[in-house]
């Protein structure tokens, strides 16, 4: 259950959205499931913040590059390889990858173990990029590469086809 506290005088209200463990929406994608803590209604779309738990041997999305948002992945558990153009980067526990618009990436889980990321995405434009995958499964309809990238396309995101 997501509470929401206003604090101050009617005039300067704020509102103070708290997800508590059992809060969030789910959005379970094949081997990986994420749950939305914040989709962008409490913060004015400014950011949107999701806690995602990878499958051992979780395969990512195409190689792709946001034009409007950044992106970024805290591990809190396991090793998320990070390809990064033609560079991997292997990211344990502890590490911070920011990704800037514009800049060609993916990631997986090449491990036996789980892998446990908290992601933010500035602004919250790419939250409803998986609730649109989500549906894809909901229809029956299988979870391709071509299905992510059709997906991506409305949420100003293209394959980066230079680093396939």
């Amino acid at each position: 259950m997501t509470r929401q506290t206003k604090t101050g005088d009617p005039q300067t209200a704020h509102t103070v959205s708290v997800v508590t463990p059992g809060d969030g929406e789910t959005i379970v994608l094949g081997t990986t499931r994420m749950r939305i803590l914040e989709d962008g209604s409490h913060t004015g779309h400014r950011l949107a913040i999701a806690k995602s738990v990878l499958a051992p041997h979780t395969q990512g999305p195409p190689q792709h590059r946001h034009a409007l948002h950044d992106e970024g992945f805290y591990i809190l558990a396991g090793t998320v390889r990070f390809t990064v153009g033609d560079t991997d980067y292997d990211a344990t526990p502890g590490t911070l990858v920011m990704v800037p618009p514009g800049t060609p990436h993916t990631f997986a889980n090449p491990t036996d173990q789980p892998a446990v990321l908290l992601s933010t995405f500035t602004p919250d434009l790419y939250v409803q990029y998986f609730r649109d995958l989500q549906q894809v499964l909901t229809d029956g309809r299988p979870l391709t590469p071509q299905a992510n990238i059709d997906a991506m396309s409305h949420y100003a995101t293209e394959p980066a086809t230079d680093h396939a």
